[in-house]
């Protein structure tokens, strides 16, 4: 008997491959007999990355995925469970190439930050993913290994294991955050018409022209509109990070 898709999900997280995973395809004929690039589990992610890179992540469905593979959305299911299993792998896949250092007690907090750092620049090369990671359970391999290699940092710190596992939750949840907001900003500087996203320059002068009921507002417009994004998000890790001890 076949395996079920469940049974495949399973055997992915169990061994990073299964029935139906990456190693197995199934040749197809394309409308003229010609062959057509069999479904993998590796050309749905492939296609899937492709559609969120171009279009954004609200733009991923597995009919549009199908479609981009020429092939109908069944055909899918017989590799990945459904869409959430199929945002499960892309966020693991975004992992799987995340560099974690050999933990060194006397630079962790720098090793944590890298990690962060690196995990937000996979999530802003494909606008809006990080909407996957929210409320996912971490269960695959990939995605429990950066988790695994932040847990070992923190621990090499002399961070408490509660303190540990809790700080990766907020450490994840922060980035998560930061990569949607800023791709939700850009998608709006895209837009000509959107008047919601302003510079700084603008922020500055509505600051300015508040009433006296803001007074801390205005006097303090310079230090509430300074910094790059990135800016920001290095300042939040690090007061996450010191607050471990």
């Amino acid at each position: 008997m076949s395996p079920t898709p469940q049974e495949r999900r399973a055997a992915r997280h169990q061994l990073g491959t299964g029935p139906g995973g990456p190693g197995t395809s199934a040749a197809r004929r394309g409308p003229s007999g010609g062959r057509k690039k069999p479904i993998t589990v590796d050309a749905i992610i492939g296609a899937a990355f492709g559609i969120v890179a171009s279009e954004g992540y609200e733009a991923l469905t597995m009919r549009r995925v199908a479609t981009a593979l020429e092939t109908g959305p069944s055909s899918l299911y017989a590799h990945v469970v459904n869409k959430e299993d199929l945002d499960e792998l892309l966020i693991g896949r975004l992992c799987a190439e995340i560099d974690l250092p050999e933990p060194d007690p006397a630079h962790w907090r720098r090793q944590v930050t890298g990690v962060c750092t690196q995990l937000r620049d996979q999530y802003l090369r494909y606008p809006g993913i990080s909407r996957a990671a929210f409320a996912a359970a971490p269960s695959n391999l990939d995605t429990l290994r950066v988790g695994e290699g932040m847990l070992a940092i923190l621990l090499a710190g002399g961070v408490g294991p509660q303190a540990a596992a809790w700080a990766i939750d907020s450490l994840m949840l922060y980035v998560n955050a930061y990569s949607l907001e800023a791709s939700l900003a850009n998608e709006r500087l895209s837009r000509e018409d959107d008047v919601w996203v302003v510079g700084r320059d603008e922020l500055l002068r509505r600051f300015a022209a508040l009433p006296d009921t803001f007074p801390h507002t205005k006097r303090h417009a310079a230090e509430l509109t300074a910094g790059t994004t990135h800016d920001r998000f290095d300042f939040t890790i690090g007061l996450m990070i010191d607050g471990l001890g």
